[in-house]
């Protein structure tokens, strides 16, 4: 194909700058948790390759002991991200991911050269890209492994802390406030009361089945492609490869991965990475409504609900002094958005991307589904700094509004029955008088009965 000029510096080779050549797309490169996955693919799969005797055989330009030292070292510093700036090509690329695959693969080897104390910069390779680095396997099997690994390291690691510290912050909230009484709303109208502790507590309990979500989006990724080779036929590849890449991995990650049950599945269909994404787009759904009740919850302060107070972060207007807006919610929300409409990035890439025996849509699938977990897990950590630590409840407002509520004739029903409280509830609207108060006036119930009757707080637990 030519020459092909690579930077002097760079531990990268030819096929690296073929690639960045090739695709002056978006300026994206592949997200650091992915390149870093691949060094641990890479580490396995020369650790199997070890144990199998497949590096220091008979076959062609077999390593020694150290050089195979050596080689499982650079993986590492890969796996480590030591090496992050090596890796420069565009996301919108070859759709196997050769092209990062082979950048991989040079790194690995030129470094492994250069630890031994020899000419990275030599044609003939010590430590070979392809026959070494690369022994079998192909960029059809590694690198979607690559992505799985990535994404159940990412959601255990990032994702599932920031659910679980948001979901412990808004429970304590719930803890904190149960003994307010506020006004339910039910199609934005007036509604039975409720504690503020039990709506928030509502918010808590949709964290705690995100995180089990997230459980279930990691379960999604745990059956790994390696082994499969090129078209999952495993061709060039030991039969114990892939269970053993997977042990090693389930080893290093303390995730429960496991070779594919069927290896031409796994390569042809990105279906557990769909499936996975998809457990995100609940959860995205999931934080757009908590932020966005939390947001009605604080309006205000004087015209809107103003039921609960939310930190002050930065002025909110360049024209109106002293207005501050709900921001934090609002970037809440604007995440769930972004990660919503990734989905469909992910699906679209799924389905139509898989033709045969590959999927040629995988790097914008690792790409797109890492930056929602990275976006979901930034956006919690810093919802809960900035917005539900500060929280405060404003009682008196909230216990204001239960007494006028016309829904307080719900608990009237069973004394009177419907017919008769629907009849009073338009009495009390149109003469703008309370429920308790008609009750009084007209004597529709003895004092001690509509005493207990109209109590906002036993209206909040089922009574015999």
């Amino acid at each position: 194909m030519g020459e092909v000029q690579v930077p002097a510096q760079a531990y990268y080779g030819a096929q690296t700058q073929r690639a960045v050549e090739n695709f002056p797309i978006s300026g994206w490169t592949l997200p650091p948790p992915l390149i870093h996955a691949m060094g641990a693919v890479k580490y396995a799969c020369g650790s199997a390759n070890r144990d199998l005797g497949k590096l220091t055989g008979s076959g062609k330009n077999p390593l020694d002991d150290k050089q195979v030292e050596v080689m499982l070292s650079a993986c590492r510093e890969v796996w480590q991200g030591k090496h992050d700036g090596e890796f420069p090509i565009d996301v919108f690329q070859t759709g196997s991911g050769t092209s990062s695959n082979m950048n991989v693969n040079e790194v690995i080897s030129n470094r492994a050269i250069e630890l031994l104390g020899g000419d990275r910069f030599a044609i003939e390779k010590v430590v070979h890209p392809n026959d070494h680095v690369n022994m079998g396997q192909s960029t059809n099997d590694t690198f979607p492994t690559a992505i799985h690994v990535a994404m159940a390291a990412e959601l255990k690691n990032d994702l599932i802390p920031a659910l679980k510290r948001l979901g412990d912050a808004l429970r304590q909230k719930s803890n904190d406030w149960d003994q307010i009484i506020k006004i339910g709303r039910t199609h934005l109208m007036d509604a039975t009361p409720l504690r503020l502790g039990q709506e928030i507590g509502a918010f808590a309990r949709q964290l705690e089945l995100s995180q089990e979500r997230a459980e279930q989006a990691i379960q999604s990724v745990c059956e790994l492609p390696v082994g499969g080779t090129a078209v999952g036929s495993g061709i060039n590849t030991h039969p114990e490869f892939g269970r053993r890449v997977a042990e090693v991995l389930a080893a290093e990650f303390g995730i429960s991965f496991v070779e594919a049950k069927d290896h031409f599945e796994a390569n042809a269909s990105r279906d557990g990475l769909v499936a996975c994404h998809g457990q995100l787009k609940t959860i995205a759904t999931t934080l757009f409504h908590v932020a966005n009740n939390i947001r009605w919850l604080g309006s205000g302060p004087r015209c809107g609900f103003y039921e609960v107070q939310l930190p002050t972060r930065q002025p909110g207007s360049s024209i109106m002094p002293g207005k501050v807006n709900p921001v934090m919610c609002e970037s809440m929300m604007q995440v769930a958005s972004r990660v919503i409409g990734n989905d469909q990035t992910l699906a679209l890439s799924g389905a139509a991307g898989g033709q045969f025996q590959l999927n040629i849509m995988m790097p914008v699938m690792g790409h797109t589904a890492l930056e929602s977990i990275h976006l979901l897990a930034s956006c919690c950590r810093a919802f809960v700094e900035f917005c539900v630590e500060g929280m405060e409840a404003n009682a008196d407002v909230c216990e204001a509004a239960v007494e006028k509520s016309l829904s307080m004739v719900t608990s009237l029903n069973p004394y009177i029955g419907y017919e008769k409280a629907s009849a009073l509830a338009k009495e009390a609207f149109k003469s703008g008088k309370t429920i308790r108060q008609l009750c009084r006036e007209e004597g529709i119930l003895p004092e001690a009965t509509l005493q207990g009757a109209l109590d906002p707080m036993n209206m909040t637990e089922p009574h015999e």
